[in-house]
């Protein structure tokens, strides 16, 4: 999994591209631990995720618990396939989810 920043100011777009599963979701979790602070504004794009698992869903939630303390997280551009995982697990009821 590719993960690409973008910072403006107080606000982070983090680009995920590739799998989200076991393997790679330590390295999303290091970054949402040790690139948050200062952030009010975390934008997690999903738009070229291509799959999605428990462990990828363990840390969105550990942003999301994060960005409720210091500010707002929104989920962009989840595909039908990573949508399809939100809503059969109930995260589409908990997450900010925009699609444009």
């Amino acid at each position: 999994m590719t993960i690409t920043k973008q910072k403006n100011d107080t606000a982070l777009t983090m680009i995920l591209e590739g799998r989200l599963d076991t393997t790679t979701a330590p390295k999303l979790e290091k970054e949402v631990k040790e690139g948050l602070d200062g952030i009010t504004s975390l934008i997690l794009d999903l738009k070229l995720l291509a799959y999605l698992s428990s462990a990828g869903l363990r840390v969105i939630l550990g942003a999301q618990k994060k960005m409720n303390k210091q500010g707002t997280m929104v989920i962009r551009h989840a595909n039908e396939t990573i949508m399809g995982v939100f809503d059969a697990t109930g995260f589409s009821d908990i997450l900010t989810i925009e699609q444009e």
